[in-house]
C-alpha cells in the first residue's frame, strides 16, 4: 500500500512504484490467465493500494507465480533499499 516516493528528478515518475505495480498487476493478470486460482482484487490508484485475496489454497502454478512475484519484489528491495520499499511477510 502507498507510493514509494522514489524520484531522482522532479519531472520523473516514481520508478520504484512503477516497477512494483508492474510486477503485482502482471502477477494478478497471470493468476486469471494461467492458473485456476480464484482471486478477489481491491485497488485504489490514488493511495497506491492493491489487495489480492485468494479464495482457496494456491495451486502449483499459483505458488510458482507468487514465488516469482516475491523474487522480483526482493530484487527491487535489494536495489533501492528499504527507504523506498520494504517487503514484509505476515502469516494470516
Amino acid at each position: 500500500m502507498g507510493h514509494a516516493g522514489y524520484k531522482r528528478f522532479f519531472f520523473q515518475k516514481d520508478l520504484v512504484c512503477c516497477a512494483i505495480s508492474v510486477l503485482v498487476i502482471n502477477t494478478i493478470n497471470s493468476f486469471e490467465e494461467l492458473s485456476k486460482d480464484k482471486t478477489e482484487v481491491t485497488t485504489n490508484e490514488e493511495t497506491g493500494f492493491i489487495q489480492c485475496v485468494f479464495e482457496n489454497p494456491l495451486s502449483e502454478k499459483g505458488i510458482l507465480l507468487m514465488d516469482s512475484l516475491v523474487l522480483g519484489l526482493s530484487r527491487i528491495e535489494d536495489e533501492y533499499g528499504t527507504k523506498y520499499f520494504k517487503l514484509t511477510f505476515e502469516e494470516v
